[in-house]
């Protein structure tokens, strides 16, 4: 469960969990960000960010030996966050449906995504709008049973791109390209429009639950994953 700079801390975890760990989980959390959570209009969705931001304070805490509650963040001009004090540690979060998951390294930004698989009536419309040309080709020329997956594959693959550049979507999709076909392994074809810079950053579809599409982008040599998965969050509460 250590974190260095030749690997990768991937956790996942559900977004529900039962009252007292909700409520620990709110008790670590800073004033705007209870603020946040009690803006939502739907209880499950407060609770979703409740237990996302209660998972990373204690995450981070775990890494950084600190109380949960002590830790600070800041945030660029997209709204990624990151440690406000000085550290080395890098992360980043994503939640789709009933999976939040949670990436931590040393040295390097990075970007994790997850997307429930689910049908899209305009998906091609979509892919045509956001997709490099190529990609959005290669999504619609897989057998319909499995155009989903690879949509979202293609997706999860882009976004955790953007996520990791911090830049959101305001960068362009069709700026970068990914492996789309189910036959070839992740990887980005060309970044900026350069394959010299593709060759400069890792991607990985991470396994984490039937029915989700998840993926892990990084700027740097492939580091290794260490990848825990938790069924219920008492027992990230116990480890820190």
């Amino acid at each position: 469960m250590k974190l260095s700079e030749g690997n990768i801390c991937i956790w996942s975890f559900p977004t529900n969990a039962s009252r007292p760990v909700v409520a620990t989980f709110e008790r670590v959390l800073a004033p705007e960000e209870r603020d946040r959570a009690s803006r939502f209009l739907f209880r499950h969705l407060s609770t979703s960010f409740i237990i996302c931001r209660g998972a990373l304070r204690y995450l981070l805490g775990h890494y950084l030996n600190c109380n949960p509650a002590e830790v600070c963040f800041t945030y660029g001009l997209r709204g990624k966050p990151s440690l406000a004090f000085p550290s080395s540690v890098r992360f980043n979060m994503t939640h789709s449906g009933d999976v939040a998951m949670i990436a931590l390294t040393l040295g390097r930004e990075i970007g994790v995504d997850v997307e429930q698989i689910r049908p899209l009536s305009d998906m091609e419309r979509i892919a045509d709008r956001f997709f490099c040309p190529e990609e959005a080709s290669e999504v619609m020329a897989v057998p319909h049973v499995e155009r989903a997956r690879a949509f979202f594959r293609c997706w999860t693959r882009k976004e955790a791109y953007i996520k990791a550049t911090g830049d959101g979507l305001s960068a362009p999709l069709s700026s970068f390209r990914v492996t789309v076909r189910p036959e070839l392994p992740a990887r980005f074809v060309s970044v900026q429009h350069s394959a010299a810079e593709a060759e400069a950053w890792t991607l990985h579809d991470l396994q984490v639950a039937v029915g989700y599409a998840a993926a892990l982008a990084y700027r740097d040599q492939q580091r290794s994953l260490d990848m825990f998965s938790l069924a219920d969050l008492e027992g990230l509460i116990a480890i820190s």
